[in-house]
């Protein structure tokens, strides 16, 4: 059974008796995940955001694209308009894929792993995660990379507070630190 399957079967009656919802709209789901990376080598190399983008197609399964810079600053040698990242956001099928193998295969990799803080939710119900390098992935192969980056993935949620998103997160499968 696949996330989504379990997330109708299992996770949504679990809510709705948790929360004690009337009706299954109420009941929160995830509505997106975005995956964003700052490719902060871009000034030095054209070449960086391409490997970046690549990187990040390659963990997605969808073409990311370029992000650019909202306003021009001079200490950072960045003018507006300039390629600064990329980022990708997955829904429905892909995006259940993705949560798949990073709670199950990604997460444990990260070397002294104890779960993920409990204090990275918005107020709104979304919930923030920083990586620090692409190698955690299994679909990133350690020879071909350049540099080891890392990437912000955030979970868009339906949740009216971060109480019931850490519940239906902690469901599908995110492995939450123990206090």
């Amino acid at each position: 059974m696949n996330l989504e399957e379990r997330y109708k079967k299992e996770i949504v009656p679990a809510l709705k008796e948790k929360f004690g919802y009337k009706s299954i709209m109420q009941v929160p789901k995830l509505e997106k995940i975005v995956i964003n990376m700052g490719v902060s080598d871009v000034k030095e190399s054209s070449k960086a955001l391409e490997t970046a983008m690549r990187d990040l197609e390659t963990i997605s399964g969808q073409k990311p694209i370029a992000t650019k810079a909202k306003k021009s600053i001079a200490a950072f040698k960045l003018r507006e308009g300039m390629n600064i990242g990329c980022k990708v956001t997955l829904r429905s099928e892909k995006m259940y894929e993705f949560a798949t193998g990073f709670f199950n295969v990604a997460l444990p990799r990260v070397r002294d792993f104890k779960g993920v803080s409990t204090k990275s939710f918005d107020g709104r119900g979304n919930y923030a995660l920083g990586v620090k390098e692409q190698l955690i992935f299994p679909e990133i192969e350690y020879d071909k990379i350049d540099k080891a980056r890392g990437m912000d993935i955030i979970f868009v949620t339906t949740a009216k507070t971060d109480s019931e998103a850490q519940a239906l997160l902690e469901m599908l499968g995110l492995p939450f630190a123990k206090h």
